[in-house]
Parts: structure tokens; C-alpha cells; sequence
């Protein structure tokens, strides 16, 4: 229909699929912060020298739980606070589109 009215591809983008779709991009996002961290630390696991994922196997070899604990305590906290930031970028935006509207 925007077409018929004469817009060009970047007015169709900008105007109508991005503020659609808004909704499941920042959803998106939320679900592969984590993984994306396992992916991370999974790689770690195998081919790293250093690292939360060395450090997390290192303290698991050695027996030594507190190394262990710390990594996935870190883990969790940086899983927390991306996830949060993007809650907090979501409301942002969605405020923004809405006063256009």
C-alpha cells in the first residue's frame, strides 16, 4: 500500500517494518544474551588459556569451588545487567515511537 502512495524502499523500512517488528527484535535480543554467553563460555571450555570459562573448568580440575562459584556468580551478573540494559533500551525506544505516534 505504501507503494501505491508513492514511498521509496528506505520510507517502507523506517516507517513501517521496522516500528512493526520492534517488538520481536528487542525480544530477540533478550533470549540470545544467553546464548550468546554459553556459546562464550562453551569455547572457553575447550580452547582457552584464560577466561571465565578456563576459570570456571581450571577450579573444577583443581577442586577448588570457589573458583568455580566466582565464574558463575560473575556470569550471571553480566547476564543480568546486558538483559537489563536491553530492558532499558526497549523502554526507551518504545517510548520515543510512541510519541511520534
Amino acid at each position: 500500500m505504501a507503494q501505491t502512495f508513492g514511498a521509496n524502499k528506505l520510507q517502507i523500512l523506517t516507517k513501517i517494518v521496522i516500528p512493526d517488528n520492534i517488538n520481536t527484535f528487542f525480544n530477540s535480543l533478550k533470549v540470545n544474551i544467553g546464548l550468546s554467553l554459553v556459546g562464550v563460555i562453551t569455547g572457553e571450555f575447550l580452547v582457552s588459556k584464560a577466561g571465565l570459562g578456563y576459570l570456571i573448568v581450571y577450579g573444577g580440575q583443581v577442586f577448588q569451588l570457589d573458583l568455580v562459584m566466582t565464574g558463575v556468580i560473575i556470569l550471571a551478573i553480566m547476564a543480568a545487567v546486558i538483559y537489563e540494559s536491553i530492558v532499558l533500551l526497549e523502554k526507551l525506544v518504545m517510548k520515543r515511537i510512541s510519541k511520534k505516534n
